[in-house]
């Protein structure tokens, strides 16, 4: 082991590749716990007037989101000697509810995928406190991003192979055999992340340090930064509620518009997508001036944000195919998606010295952006439930790009400005320091 150590430590590719490995496999197999129930169809099956597919996933993210509000505290005080533990112990707990979702029958197994919600949201925040506060933390992070981008339709694909495989066994099951096929990986992945050295000393000088919050490191961040951080967290909500929700419904929106389409398609479209943004996401380590970087971020939101808009008014003029505008939607979507989960609150934090990490930002984006997930299916069900899955996901396309835009541009402004704030302050601080 003091030979991987010392690998790590003194080949700088060995160490990239080490940590994309050991990011990507993790992450990917989390999803493997999480995500392959909603390649179910459940046909026929409802509950309180409502397609049971519906509760199941609005019980499991729910489930997700409350894991995301514990994780404002959890992942931004976590100490580093408690990482690996925390994260097996949640993942075992993940395949457990499984386990009963398996067991108990239909209708009273729901419950179940909503305690398997509940310990998945902080796995990303773990796995992500391997990598942050480092000089090439956009590049060590494109593992997590290829595996937040493929995993869902790779793992599609998975579940119709295993189906094949076992086609006596119910929908219901399912979910806890492909968990427990990617179990023996996820360890392996988990050990791989726990021999990542600390960030070093040019790491800090560069990056900032990251260290575990107090209560009152969170309110002077509020306190100075919240305006700015209000338009980020609520353009962050839109987006992800957006982007849950042709996850969760990929299926159902191909069947409409394609009708013939074929299940490879998941991966074919991830792949492509995941290879554009790969690129992307990766050239941002080549930006030293972390200000500089943070508005070549909120740039690329903002073209994510059109792109979005452009393929959907293409495809609705019948100018593109549905592969190109579940491609260009994917696309647009992760290009917003992930640069503001893996930089621009790492930029935000290494150009303002903030007393803080990647994940408490991230987390409460992500809680309030679960919490919109919720609420879409919910107003789609009651006031929307003779539209087709895909004209729901058009109509608010349209809706969460136009809002995302402007709080863009608010959020840009209020950072611009404080940083004037800060420039002035700083030479008049060094005009003094010459006079004196």
């Amino acid at each position: 082991m003091t030979w991987l150590r010392k690998l790590l430590a003194d080949s700088k590719i060995f160490f990239i590749v080490w940590c994309m490995v050991a990011a990507f496999g993790t992450y990917f197999c989390m999803y493997a716990f999480r995500k392959p129930f909603n390649a179910g169809i459940y046909e026929g099956l409802s509950l309180w007037g409502i397609h049971y597919k519906i509760i199941l996933i609005i019980a499991q993210v729910f489930g997700y989101m409350i894991s995301k509000f514990v994780g404002i505290k959890v992942i931004s005080e976590l100490k580093a000697a408690s990482r690996s533990q925390l994260i097996i112990g949640l993942i075992l707990f993940a395949e457990i509810a499984l386990l009963f979702f398996g067991w108990v029958p239909y209708p009273y197994n729901f419950i179940f995928l909503f305690l398997n919600g509940l310990p998945l949201g902080m796995i990303w925040g773990i796995v992500f406190s391997y990598l942050e506060g480092r000089k090439f933390t956009e590049i060590l992070a494109m593992g997590l991003s290829v595996s937040l981008i493929v995993s869902s339709g790779v793992l599609k694909t998975i579940y119709y192979e295993v189906y094949e495989w076992f086609p006596t066994l119910s929908e219901f099951w399912m979910p806890f055999v492909i968990g427990l096929l990617f179990l023996p990986l996820f360890l392996f992945f988990v050990w791989m992340l726990s021999v990542i050295p600390a960030p070093t000393k040019e790491d800090i000088i560069a990056r900032a340090p990251r260290l575990p919050m107090t209560n009152t490191d969170k309110r002077n961040v509020f306190r100075q930064y919240g305006w700015g951080l209000l338009g980020f967290i609520v353009l962050y909500t839109f987006l992800a509620t957006l982007r849950d929700f042709r996850d969760n419904f990929t299926v159902e929106i191909w069947s409409e518009i394609d009708p013939g389409w074929d299940k490879s398609v998941f991966t074919q479209t991830e792949a492509i997508t995941s290879v554009i943004v790969l690129a992307v996401i990766g050239s941002l380590s080549a930006i030293k001036n972390n200000f500089k970087g943070f508005w070549v971020v909120n740039g690329i939101l903002g073209l994510g944000f059109i792109i979005t808009v452009a393929a959907t008014l293409l495809f609705q003029r019948h100018v593109i195919s549905p592969f190109w505008w579940m491609l260009l939607l994917g696309t647009g979507l992760f290009l917003a998606y992930m640069p503001m989960q893996i930089a621009l609150f790492e930029r935000l934090i290494a150009h303002f010295r903030i007393k803080a990490n990647a994940g408490f930002f991230v987390y409460i984006c992500d809680s309030i952006g679960y919490l919109g997930s919720v609420l879409l299916l919910l107003y789609k069900e009651f006031f929307m439930k003779d539209l087709q899955w895909s004209v729901v996901l058009i109509k608010f396309t349209y809706f969460q790009a136009a809002i995302s835009l402007v709080l863009l541009a608010a959020s840009c402004v209020f950072f611009y400005r404080l940083a004037a704030r800060k420039k002035a302050n700083t030479v008049a601080a060094e005009t003094d320091s010459r006079a004196a």
